[in-house]
């Protein structure tokens, strides 16, 4: 009955409209008061899982991510990305995809690349002539691979949500060549439709100007360097590497760019704070939803069903994908990741699955969900740019959907996709 009661309250939250985190925690503490237990529960709970050393991590790569996105460094990445591929027929779409890659190596964060690429490059894309709808497409996309990116917190939020069996640096490694097949992928889909469409090809602006925006670019680009670099030579912690990041972003901005005004920097550390507030928070309540999830053997009781179904490993991987795309639809990627992981990673690891591998599959998951109404913040966030009617991007989005699809099935049938680069280096 109070697994009814957890699970019930819970979606019937989501079905109301209500946001996620209070979804969780109401459901959660409806729970606790059926089963008479002190409230002061919930909040013990809630404190413990916030209250992670690791955790530090998580502001410090935010606030890397909106130091460079108030810094300049998208103007720079935009002007570099069409001069290496500007010229090709849909350049400007696959200019879109290479600078949505690159901000996302930056900022870690899907929507925070929407924000700053789309900003500029959307509006840009419509005086050239192109349809709204492919443009916020090709956007939205495109900024899914910072989820994989050295810079991502939610590799973090897995890294803990799997109970501490995955580090940091396993993630990392893991993520390169995932993040490479959905880059490819998003560019072949913005070339073939915009071929299909009839976009004409640009004008090559010259090898020295390849060289010069590449010059520029170079140094944000250098964060990932120092990140993968620091991390797994064992100079610093993945926290220390937060630090470190924070302080090349200020000196990069303010020293060699002399971009970043005093009002950008304030308006950057207040969106940290306020983006790092709603991560913690949902950390901590999704901590006591997780407990009680394991306190009532969910786990078990999805893996006996699964089991019922089939006892063939790749079809029960389907099968967690499948599920994990609904929860996606419905969840938020930070509140996807915490609620999702404790359930499914069990079952795969009984049948077979690396946790590590598993961690990208989540990662790649969680992004669907980014695109896909009602929840789809980066969605959203593209149409709203665009100004454009979220029906009309909808019926244009199958292209993109599917070659995310097809890299999240690669991903989970072949193993060495996401283990490769990780084997090497152990």
């Amino acid at each position: 009955m109070a697994l009814t009661i957890l699970c019930v309250t819970f979606v019937l939250g989501l079905l109301l409209g209500m946001p996620v985190v209070f979804a969780i925690g109401l459901s959660s503490l409806a729970t606790v008061l059926f089963e008479g237990l002190p409230v002061a529960v919930v909040f013990q709970r809630m404190a413990a899982g916030m209250n992670v050393f690791s955790f530090l991590t998580i502001p410090f790569f935010i606030f890397t991510g909106e130091l460079m996105m108030y810094g300049g460094i998208a103007d720079r990445l935009i002007r570099c990305s069409k001069a290496m591929v500007g010229h090709v027929r849909g350049g400007l779409g696959m200019t879109n995809v290479v600078a949505c890659t690159m901000f996302g190596g930056v900022s870690g964060s899907p929507v925070a690349d929407v924000s700053a690429m789309g900003s500029a490059l959307i509006p840009l894309m419509k005086r050239e002539g192109i349809d709204a709808d492919y443009a916020v497409n090709v956007t939205t996309y495109s900024s899914l691979v910072g989820a994989l990116m050295p810079t991502s917190h939610n590799m973090i939020i897995y890294s803990l949500a799997a109970g501490g069996v995955v580090s940091m640096n396993s993630l990392i490694m893991a993520g390169a060549v995932p993040a490479a097949m959905l880059t490819v992928a998003n560019v072949l889909t913005a070339y073939l439709v915009a071929i299909a469409r009839g976009y004409p090809a640009g004008k090559f602006p010259g090898w020295s100007e390849v060289g010069r925006s590449l010059a520029t670019s170079v140094p944000g680009l250098f964060i990932m360097v120092i990140i993968v670099g620091g991390i797994l030579s064992g100079t610093f912690t993945a926290s220390e590497a937060g630090a470190v990041a924070v302080l090349y972003a200020l000196l990069l901005t303010t020293l060699v760019y002399r971009s970043l005004t005093w009002e950008n920097f304030l308006k950057a550390a207040a969106k940290a704070c306020k983006t790092t507030g709603v991560v913690l928070l949902l950390i901590g309540i999704s901590t006591m939803f997780g407990y009680l999830l394991s306190l009532y053997g969910v786990a078990e009781t999805v893996g006996d069903a699964l089991g019922d179904i089939s006892s063939t490993p790749w079809v029960i991987f389907i099968l967690v994908d499948i599920a994990l795309f609904i929860f996606g639809i419905f969840l938020d990627m930070a509140a996807h990741i915490l609620v999702c992981t404790p359930i499914f990673l069990p079952i795969v690891v009984h049948y077979g699955m690396s946790p590590v591998q598993f961690g990208i599959i989540v990662l790649l998951n969680s992004t669907i969900g980014l695109n896909t109404p009602p929840v789809g913040a980066a969605f959203y966030l593209g149409c709203a740019i665009g100004e454009v009617s979220v029906a009309k991007v909808v019926k244009s989005i199958w292209p993109f959907m599917l070659a995310l699809w097809l890299t999240l099935i690669l991903v989970t049938l072949v193993p060495e996709t996401s283990m490769f680069v990780h084997d090497l280096f152990q």
